[in-house]
């Protein structure tokens, strides 16, 4: 994959750029500020990008504007937010689209590099890869006349894996339950959100992504 780095830090920077090059990647370019960033993702349209928060000029929130920027200019451009905190707001925005391609991870969490590698190839996939502090904060917002509220509780437990990623066998390693069962579960959860079968949408991506874009 061709993968973009935006970070301020330079041992971040540099640390990521070995590691994804170490995994048979190609790093197109990394940035510094957000401006630079947004510029870089609709120059390079890279395979996926990795993107903190908080960047110059003023270490608000640069980095994530700038993926919203580019993303509202590409859709479905993929991006993996590499964050020292939940911006739940700011999660939901890059959530909101339902194009898939998205993922937002803690940077104090990430202690295991190919768990971090098979997230950003997931995100670059099109998939989703979520932290389960996001996942908490978006779910745990929701109103109680969001879909969500349907759901019983083992079908939130799985839609909560589902959202960081995990396949059936890895959900149901998780939770003690057979790979059938969870095939009923996420049935179940399809029909709650009226997710239609269809050959050109990954259902899974779409129901994680419906229901963690809903607004509070």
């Amino acid at each position: 994959m061709r993968v973009l780095i935006a970070e301020d830090l330079y041992l971040l920077r540099d640390g990521l750029a070995r590691l994804v090059e170490d995994y048979g990647h190609t790093v197109v370019a990394t940035t510094q500020d957000g401006p630079s960033t947004r510029l870089a993702l609709l120059e390079h349209q890279p395979d996926v990008s990795i993107i903190d928060v908080r960047m110059p000029p003023t270490n608000t929130d640069e980095g994530l504007q700038a993926a919203l920027a580019a993303r509202r200019e590409r859709p479905g451009l993929p991006i993996l937010i590499l964050s020292q905190h939940v911006e739940q707001l700011y999660a939901r925005e890059l959530l909101a689209d339902k194009a898939g391609g998205t993922g937002y991870l803690l940077k104090e969490r990430v202690v295991d590099a190919e768990e971090f590698i098979d997230a950003l190839e997931r995100v670059g996939a099109g998939g989703t890869a979520l932290d389960p502090a996001v996942v908490s904060a978006l779910i745990g917002g929701q109103p109680r006349t969001s879909p969500l509220a349907t759901l019983t509780e083992r079908e939130r437990s799985v839609l909560a894996l589902m959202a960081q990623g995990l396949s059936n066998t890895a959900i149901g390693r998780q939770l003690h339950l057979s790979e059938g069962g969870i095939s009923k579960h996420t049935t179940s959860i399809f029909t709650k959100l009226a997710v239609v079968e269809d050959e050109d949408i990954n259902r899974r991506v779409l129901a994680v992504l419906t229901y963690l874009s809903q607004a509070d």
